[in-house]
């Protein structure tokens, strides 16, 4: 009964939330200003375009901190215009912006670019522009917590730096539209950097070109539609290898570029690469980036997704730098950042959310890749014990979804009770082929694409045949947790009835007597009678185990 203490003070902190009603009303509401909404916002100066393809061509000099060079833009005309919006850090200059070999007038208003063109541009044209640009990019003082330039040395003094920047926006380094619901097609990057070095990119390496005897640029050509976050400068003194993996949609390459003081370490990287694709080819379907490869690059930071080429800073060990959140052993068996940020080539990098509000889809799902990696190799029981044992880490604090268009994500729950919540989606399928269905059919039908919460939603319900409304509602956009109110009548039937903040809240749920099979009822906000008799509620079992939710009656 251990867990049901657990529940009941959860079941006291739902009702505080409620009498707290009145005061909470009293407290200051999260403000956003104009910045955040020129971000945030898909204004007509940012629709009236769509993103083919961008060159980003700089030199980055290590020794002053400092970038130039310039991003060109192409584009289709969505609708006319005369006047656009781009995006880059004020901290950043705009040194010019060309475009048909004459420069345009431009203003700046924080982040936010606004370029006029001498003529209307008329829907259906393909065009293009280039910024000229240069400056002092935002160092990373906690990467990639808090995002920008990672400048670091390695053990022999030479450089090693990196980008990351999801959250803060690619415009924090390089000039681009940087809103997540507009993903390019594809994309060049051509990065120089001090010939001591090499520099790593997403995508495949086309070409190296010696400029002088102090810097070389290296060209890295993206074949795949990618988010503007994901694109990654590694630059450092690195050993690289190089191997074959035989997937799903035939031969893949897999590149580990390590600092040439780790290379003895690639074995590690090696074994738990080869079991995080099997096992997420399984469940996912085939890895979605196969003609730009699969990279896993050493930064001094803990790890990004990015796209094709996974940041990885995990010290070449088990678990998440050597611990396991969940506290059942389970996490220490596999390396966590290259399981969690390869999980990200699906759910984040394959399936984007167009808004920053909706982040909860790239981390909810990969936080449960975890747990199906375990699965996979370990056996189901183990994947949901170490899922269960995430909880203690929970917070509900706010909202798993953030507000729209101002470019915030919601509450940080959205990795743990995000995890929690697809592991009892599943519970209520009760169908495992079903449910690998869907997992699968998500990556084939909105592969390459950029979603929101409606069609995570829509598909899930289509697949299952359950409708998961009410459930999302409740998981996503409310902190607390629904509760289950167990009675019992005189006679010995059982009734009960969901309390929760989202009206007219529905949700099965598994309950049985003990020592008998648990079945699925559907359970609703009134009072119903379930077909069991019993002398007490104690006599009653419910799946907390599976299930995230407080009891009450029990």
């Amino acid at each position: 009964m251990k867990l049901d203490i657990g529940y009941a003070i959860f079941f006291f902190l739902f009702l505080v939330i409620h009498n707290m009603a009145t005061a909470q009303l009293m407290k200051a509401k999260e403000l956003f200003n104009k910045a955040d909404s020129l971000r945030g916002t898909l204004t007509p100066l940012r629709t009236c375009y769509d993103i083919n393809y961008y060159h980003l061509d700089i030199k980055v000099d290590v020794n002053n901190r400092f970038i130039s060079g310039s991003n060109l833009f192409k584009f289709e005309i969505v609708e006319d215009f005369k006047r656009l919006q781009f995006d880059l850090f004020e901290n950043l200059s705009v040194d010019r912006v060309e475009y048909q070999g004459k420069e345009l007038p431009f203003e700046r208003s924080y982040n936010a670019v606004f370029v006029d063109f001498p003529d209307i541009i008329q829907k259906g044209k393909i065009d293009s522009f280039k910024v000229y640009y240069s400056g002092t990019p935002i160092a990373a003082t906690r990467a990639p917590w808090d995002g920008g330039f990672d400048w670091k040395t390695d053990s022999k003094g030479k450089p090693w730096v990196a980008t990351a920047c999801q959250g803060l926006g690619a415009s924090v380094w390089w000039p681009n539209k940087d809103h997540q619901s507009d993903e390019v097609d594809s994309m060049l990057i051509s990065v120089a950097v001090p010939s001591e070095v090499i520099n790593v990119s997403n995508g495949r390496l086309v070409k190296t070109e010696k400029l002088d005897k102090h810097y070389t640029k290296y060209h890295w050509k993206v074949n795949n539609p990618i988010n503007n976050y994901n694109v990654a400068l590694n630059i450092g003194d690195y050993a690289h290898f190089t191997e074959t993996y035989s997937g799903e949609e035939g031969p893949l390459s897999i590149d580990y570029y390590v600092l040439k003081e780790n290379k003895n370490k690639i074995n590690h990287l090696q074994r738990n690469c080869k079991e995080t694709l099997e096992a997420f080819e399984y469940w996912f379907g085939p890895y979605p980036f196969y003609e730009d490869g699969y990279k896993l690059v050493e930064t001094a930071h803990l790890g990004m997704e990015h796209q094709s080429a996974i940041a990885y800073g995990n010290k070449f060990q088990n678990g998440y730098l050597g611990n396991d959140g969940s506290g059942t052993g389970w996490g220490l068996k596999w390396d966590f950042i290259i399981v969690h940020e390869s999980g990200h080539e699906w759910f984040g990098n394959n399936i984007t959310a167009e808004d920053l509000a909706d982040m909860w889809i790239h981390e909810s799902f990969t936080n449960y890749s975890e747990s199906l990696f375990i699965d996979y190799h370990y056996g189901k029981e183990a994947g949901q014990a170490y899922v269960n044992g995430n909880r203690q880490g929970i917070l509900n604090d706010k909202p798993l979804q953030g507000p729209y268009g101002v470019n915030k994500e919601g509450s940080g729950d959205m990795y743990l009770k995000g995890g929690v919540l697809h592991n009892m989606i599943r519970t209520i399928i009760d169908n495992d082929d079903v449910w690998r269905s869907v997992l699968r059919g998500l990556n084939s039908k909105f592969y390459h694409q950029t979603v929101d919460y409606q069609d995570i939603l829509m598909y899930l319900n289509s697949v299952s045949g359950i409708d998961f409304t009410k459930v999302f509602e409740q998981y996503i956009q409310y902190k607390a947790i629904p509760v289950l109110e167990i009675v019992r009548r005189d006679d010995g039937k059982v009734f009960c009835r969901w309390i929760a903040e989202t009206p007219d809240f529905r949700m099965p749920v598994h309950i049985g007597k003990k020592g008998h099979p648990k079945i699925r009822y559907e359970v609703g906000s009134s009072f119903q009678a379930l077909p069991l008799k019993v002398a007490s509620t104690k006599e009653l079992e419910i799946d907390t185990f599976n299930y995230y939710i407080g009891v009450l009656g029990l």
